[in-house]
């Protein structure tokens, strides 16, 4: 089978293509009783929404979202509330331009996935890439917000884009203020403005940009995680990988650790004023043997820069005679801009499960301590 679904008890699994009249994602394991209306949804896929500025595809989708099962209305308080039932999310696709891909219907472009699906399939939906496209991601974003739902408002989800290509943020700079302030998720905003021209180049060339998304998360408790199979660093790691697009991930220091000694790598510890434990550095990202320490959890997650381009490359077609392609069409130049709000929706994915896992566990939240 290929694997559609996310996820141990806190489980999704996706459905619909690129260019269907729908995709969308049912969700199962979600306790009753938590408050869960459209509107609770709809300002996350605003964030991953196409159109929104020159720096992204000129697609035009609403991305409204309509929620078909698993909530009911409460007598009680009025509104909608989750009954523990799936929770089916449906997202129309309103402006699917199917033409632009006909010249590429018999040919793969190469960095996309047209070879490997014929080479699995044996059939493929050329039109925009089909499940392969990075439209799906709407559903994992829509979940993403069911999933913070569930781990509360003091779970603090938040990511941006740290570099472009091969121009970094200055960390000096770093604001969270700056991050919704400018069309690139950036907390540096003279680096934001740097981008907006090296982009603007790229783009003009036929081009594309690389970028990494860096995900913080507060407000985690110790104790979440697994020792050796589902340590929560390995399925954070594993599930920014599931990104499109995502060549690499880093937990903490990440291959900067490499580099280390043991004595700077190791997060030391003192007593807080509460009476609990307090790290005086972060190298190891939040996480210690798959672990949850207490403190922010850091991913960073690299994006390869979009294959569809303008410029000529030489490749093959199903035939195997040897051709050229140049992909024309409404595209990202730089698609890690839109991958932010998804990375924080996979962390949100991976959290509300290890919250729940953790509770099945030990039949508490916090940890043990």
């Amino acid at each position: 089978m290929s694997y559609n679904s996310f996820g141990h008890l806190f489980r999704i699994t996706t459905w619909g293509e690129s260019h269907g009249p729908a995709l969308g994602v049912v969700i199962d394991g979600c306790p009753p009783g938590i408050a869960l209306s459209e509107a609770d949804i709809r300002p996350f896929l605003d964030k991953r929404r196409p159109g929104t500025s020159r720096h992204v595809t000129q697609r035009r989708e609403e991305d409204r979202v309509r929620i078909l099962s698993g909530t009911f209305q409460d007598d009680r308080t009025g509104f909608p509330v989750t009954t523990g039932a799936p929770i089916s999310l449906m997202i129309e696709n309103t402006d699917q331009r199917s033409k632009d891909y006909s010249d590429i219907r018999d040919t793969w472009r190469p960095g996309h996935a047209d070879f490997t699906y014929d080479a699995k399939y044996g059939v493929r939906d050329y039109r925009g890439g089909g499940r392969s496209s990075a439209r799906e991601t709407a559903a994992r974003v829509a979940a993403g917000a069911v999933a913070r739902k569930v781990l509360g408002e003091d779970i603090v989800i938040r990511a941006a884009l740290v570099q472009m290509g091969p121009r970094a943020i200055d960390r000096s700079r770093w604001d969270w203020g700056s991050v919704e302030g400018n069309d690139f998720f950036c907390p540096d905003a003279q680096t934001a403005a740097l981008w907006a021209e090296d982009l603007d180049l790229a783009r003009k060339a036929g081009s594309s940009l690389g970028a990494i998304v860096e995900c913080h998360v507060a407000g985690v408790p110790a104790g979440w995680g697994a020792p050796v199979y589902a340590k929560l660093d390995s399925e954070l790691a594993g599930a920014m990988m599931g990104i499109n697009a995502a060549k690499g991930v880093e937990i903490g220091a990440g291959m900067e650790a490499g580099a280390m000694r043991g004595e700077d790598a190791a997060d030391e510890m003192r007593l807080g004023q509460d009476g609990r434990p307090v790290f005086t550095s972060n190298h190891n990202g939040g996480v210690l043997g798959g672990i949850s320490t207490g403190q922010d959890l850091v991913v960073r997650v690299a994006i390869k820069p979009t294959s569809s381009i303008r410029i000529e490359r030489s490749t093959l077609n199903r035939d195997l005679q040897e051709t050229t392609v140049s992909t024309k069409g409404r595209h990202d130049p730089c698609v890690g801009i839109r991958a932010v709000p998804v990375a924080e929706a996979m962390a949100a994915l991976v959290l509300a499960d290890q919250k729940l896992l953790h509770r099945a566990q030990t039949g508490r939240e916090g940890p043990a301590l």
